[in-house]
């Protein structure tokens, strides 16, 4: 049974009808970058709830959610629509593996998102370690519409912090869009596209790369590295691709 105790909204930013992020304040356990919480509204006298990564780094003292409002959702149109002073409840305890203490060594750190699953990484490399762990960090996020680019200021933070380790390349599918790889990155990775525009090799020597977010592109990502000899990281046996499947 969840832990759940109650959390403030302070803000509910809309980056566009669908893709939103809130952010909360409440009395939580002590998380890891890259684990995940639990969200709840009652709903005819049950709990409606979903998992939801934290995108803020454990060291703020705000909660920070990022979500899609799916139209036929039991829980997400309702968040979608909470205002600053709203009640909403949330786990106490965070869950989750998909932390870089899970992660093997290496020179290069893939970082590999679609949607919303940008989240997780958003608050791992707003943390000192990845950049003390890694030569070169690169983040691909894809999403559908250039609109869906989200969090933009804050990655040009990270960019202008770290502009000798930190390489950003979004894909939009369906639309050109500046600065943007067209088409799915598991094809980008398979014709080489993706190595080419980044000028980083995907050797498994080197690389480390985290998947999450899209199912589809996680199973078709995971296959075409393994076709190059990549293998799953896994406690007992480690490797070179840790992932985590966004729903």
């Amino acid at each position: 049974m969840a832990d759940w105790i109650p959390a403030k909204v302070i803000k509910n930013r809309h980056w566009n009808s669908e893709l939103f992020s809130l952010t909360l304040t409440a009395n939580i356990e002590p998380f890891k970058a890259g684990q995940f919480t639990k969200l709840a509204l009652e709903c005819d006298g049950k709990m409606v709830q979903r998992a939801y990564s934290f995108v803020n780094p454990p060291t703020s003292d705000q909660i920070e959610i990022y979500a899609t409002r799916v139209a036929d959702g039991l829980l997400s149109p309702r968040l979608h629509v909470l205002e600053e002073g709203d009640e909403v409840f949330i786990t106490a305890r965070a869950n989750g593996f998909f932390t870089l203490d899970e992660v093997p060594e290496g020179e290069v750190l893939w970082l590999l998102s679609t949607g919303t699953a940008l989240g997780p990484y958003l608050s791992i490399l707003r943390e000192e370690l990845a950049w003390k762990r890694f030569r070169k960090i690169v983040l691909v996020h894809a999403v559908r519409f250039a609109a869906d680019l989200s969090y933009q200021a804050e990655i040009n933070e990270l960019k202008a912090k770290y502009p000798e380790q930190l390489i950003v390349q979004p894909f939009v599918s369906r639309e050109p869009a500046p600065l943007a790889l067209t088409g799915r990155i598991p094809q980008a990775i398979a014709d080489g596209m993706l190595e080419r525009h980044v000028g980083i090799p995907l050797h498994p020597e080197t690389c480390q790369l985290m998947l999450c977010g899209n199912p589809a592109m996680v199973k078709d990502t995971k296959a075409v590295l393994e076709a190059r000899g990549f293998i799953k990281n896994l406690r007992r046996k480690p490797g070179q691709i840790t992932v985590e499947h966004y729903w």
